[in-house]
């Protein structure tokens, strides 16, 4: 067994650390709903996740999987692009986890793209609370997914370090393009 966790692994871990009971966080790629449901699960009863996607066969799956789960109470589910998190959420939030690509068993053409990953980075830096992180796990074995790690991580590049600390987290020697991890902490 590997003691070098996968990137998704990871994310969660940052997650665990950083989310308590109570708080209000967004699962900005609700995809088959897994990521959603972690996240159900850290908020507890007084919390709340709101969890978007632009396909309804994703909330769908979302949606079932939280009712199998007893959790869909904890859950916002919402039609709309990531880039709009700041439509339908009140700041502050503790995290948002981005999981990035397309629906695994869904339509490969419909993918997260660079431009509108990027503006949603950026509203969700603006609606993090202090200590309050972004997790993006950025899959690039499809079209256009280099482009959108090349743009995010140009984003993170030029954010003020005195606000905030990036870190990315990556296998070097894996083919298949594996996924990487990028995180934003805010510092206050």
């Amino acid at each position: 067994m590997s003691t070098i966790m996968k990137p998704l692994h990871m994310a969660r871990n940052f997650i665990r650390a950083c989310v308590c009971n109570g708080e209000q966080v967004i699962d900005a790629t609700a995809g088959n709903g897994y990521d959603t449901f972690f996240l159900a699960q850290q908020v507890g009863d007084g919390g709340k996740v709101f969890s978007f996607d632009v396909q309804e066969e994703a909330l769908g799956r979302t949606r079932k999987l939280l009712e199998e789960k007893n959790l869909l109470h904890r859950v916002v589910l919402i039609l709309d692009g990531h880039e709009h998190i700041s439509y339908h959420v009140e700041k502050p939030v503790a995290a948002i986890m981005f999981n990035l690509g397309y629906l695994p068993g869904g339509d490969h053409s419909i993918i997260t793209r660079p431009k509108t990953t990027v503006r949603a980075l950026q509203a969700g830096l603006s609606m993090l609370k202090p200590q309050g992180i972004i997790t993006l796990v950025v899959y690039t074995g499809h079209e256009g997914g280099e482009e959108e790690k090349r743009a995010l991580i140009s984003l993170c590049q030029r954010l003020d370090q005195k606000q905030f600390t990036v870190l990315h987290y990556s296998m070097v020697n894996q083919v298949n393009d594996p996924p990487s991890l990028i995180v934003v902490e805010k510092i206050h």
